[in-house]
């Protein structure tokens, strides 16, 4: 029997009850989620590690952040923390598999270049094993990845596991430029246009002042200890007195993050003045290098030094400026489209600079593009920083990091290294570390800190490697390509002694920043106590694991 058409009325009745009852029952879902877990939850949930052995595992393995798939037989044969877990080592897995892959490519097309006995095959070599004894480094000392990665390119060179002919040393003279335009580019990007407004006294104070006193200290000392000309002891100052955000920045975001100099913006106000020391000392370098090795008038280039950083300044805004609406920010590609404007812009200005011997503009382009371009789309919704081309800038980092540092101490030479020049060139980097940290905690008055926050900053803005990784070889590099005789083998003397100072400076100062950092920032950072989230961070350090059965 054909059953009776519901009348409207009927209909909307029906669809309300049953929309009561779904509103029931998700209130009732949502009640049962927000329920406070008990004890027995979280012994189900978790396991707590709490041997010796264990603990030193989780230093290497964590445990996944999401729950994971894994065979049956992998606990049996690789339990967890003793080994990584499935995911993580199906990750490893794939790298070596995308590394042998491409080897296989590279051989079938270049032949024995990228043999086993080849160039390429060593450099490459290199720069897998810097990687993975740097990320062994850090998780062992806490201490920062690239001193792993430095000495690892120090011991391959001297125990002569990597050669590099003229031909190959021009391709990692050009590996360490695209890592300069990286490091310039995330400067840029890390500048907020807010936090400069707000806090520009002491932003600009922090990032000129101590530079500017380290590197007339450390072209006095080296000069009368190191017997370097005037000239070459300055090209070694500005370089020298750079801050390396690769070191400071993140030891203060993981004070930032449990809540110490959160309240007065500290971490932020030394990211802003970190990345202005930075501009000032690469492009106070280029200018200096080029005047030295230029074939033009003294005159002319003491002009054009100035103009130089006006130029820099000038392009890079207006390409930052271009960037900002060029894709429209509605565009489906636009990440990657703005994010190769803005590094192919940063290698054009720096290989272009360098061409026409104006080497000053390029680095300044690039930081003036990255600041302008971030300040744009941060009204377009993207937060400075924290938006996806900063991220890709970070992940194309990590790719370029064990590079720099890598084939930077391939370049040392032990068994060629003056005894003296390393002697007295530790006594110049020492003292004037220590001369920065006074004349950082007097410059430091007036920017609204108490006296154990300007001894904070004072103790910590210190730390060399980046910058000093990167520039460190330029003036060698220049001499190699116009060796002559007579003034370039004083040349090479002189450059070589910049190398090994630079390499020192990061030996030494790079670890003994990040420790001052983790060991005083709790001591003379207030913190804020009154944060939820604070809490909730400090009890996520304890060494956890959730349980495998619950995945």
């Amino acid at each position: 029997m054909k059953q009776p058409r519901p009348s409207l009325i009927q209909f909307i009745g029906k669809r309300c009850t049953e929309s009561d009852e779904d509103y029931g029952n998700l209130n009732k879902e949502k009640m049962e989620d927000s329920r406070e877990p008990d004890d027995n939850d979280e012994r189900r949930d978790e396991i707590y590690y709490d041997k010796w052995w264990q603990k030193f595992c989780l230093r290497f393995h964590q445990p996944d952040s999401t729950p994971s798939w894994k065979p049956k037989w992998w606990t049996r044969f690789f339990p967890f923390p003793l080994f990584s877990t499935y995911r993580q080592s199906a990750l490893k897995i794939c790298f070596i598999l995308f590394f042998l892959l491409t080897w296989g490519i590279l051989y079938a097309e270049l032949g024995e270049a990228i043999g086993l006995h080849g160039e390429l095959l060593g450099m490459s070599l290199l720069v897998i094993a810097a990687y993975l004894i740097g990320w062994i480094w850090l998780k062992v000392t806490t201490l920062p990845a690239l001193i792993g990665m430095l000495l690892t390119g120090i011991l391959f060179q001297n125990f002569g596991l990597v050669t590099m002919t003229d031909e190959y040393r021009k391709l990692n003279q050009d590996l360490r430029k695209l890592a300069l335009v990286i490091i310039l580019t995330r400067a840029g990007l890390g500048l907020d246009a807010k936090v400069l407004k707000k806090h520009y006294a002491a932003v600009l104070q922090l990032g000129l002042l101590p530079w500017l006193v380290e590197c007339i200290a450390i072209a006095v000392t080296t000069h009368y200890l190191l017997h370097l000309p005037w000239i070459w002891a300055f090209l070694l100052g500005s370089m020298i007195a750079s801050v390396s955000p690769a070191v400071v920045v993140p030891c203060l975001f993981r004070l930032r993050d449990i809540g110490y100099g959160e309240s007065k913006g500290i971490p932020t106000m030394v990211v802003a003045a970190a990345a202005i020391d930075d501009s000032v000392s690469v492009a106070v370098f280029a200018i200096i290098l080029n005047a030295m090795f230029s074939s033009g008038s003294v005159t002319w280039n003491i002009i054009k030094g100035p103009l130089s950083i006006i130029a820099g300044v000038a392009l890079g805004s207006l390409w930052g400026a271009l960037i900002s609406f060029i894709p429209e920010s509605g565009d489906t590609h636009v990440v990657p489209l703005r994010f190769l404007l803005l590094f192919l812009g940063g290698l054009f200005s720096l290989f272009i600079s360098s061409m026409i011997e104006w080497s000053g503009a390029g680095p300044l382009a690039i930081v003036s593009s990255g600041f302008v371009a971030a300040y744009y789309w941060k009204k377009q919704g993207w937060i400075v920083n924290k938006n996806p081309v900063s991220d890709l800038f970070r992940i194309l980092w990590i790719f370029f990091e064990p590079i720099l540092f890598a084939f930077t101490g391939a370049q040392v030479t032990i068994s060629t290294l003056d005894p003296v020049v390393i002697k007295m060139g530790a006594v110049c980097l020492v003292s004037c570390l220590l001369i920065r940290a006074v004349a950082t905690f007097l410059v430091s008055f007036g920017c609204g800190l108490n006296y154990k926050e300007k001894l904070f900053i004072s103790l910590t803005w210190m730390a060399k490697a980046t910058v000093q990784a990167a520039l460190g070889p330029a003036a060698l590099d220049l001499v190699h390509r116009s060796q002559t005789t007579g003034e370039s083998n004083k040349r090479e003397v002189y450059a070589e002694t910049l190398l090994a100072v630079s390499v020192l400076s990061v030996m030494l100062s790079a670890p003994l920043g990040a420790l001052l950092i983790a060991v005083t920032g709790p001591k003379l950072l207030t913190r804020d106590n009154g944060d939820n989230k604070v809490q909730s961070e400090v009890e996520s350090m304890k060494p956890v694991a959730h349980n495998s059965s619950q995945l």
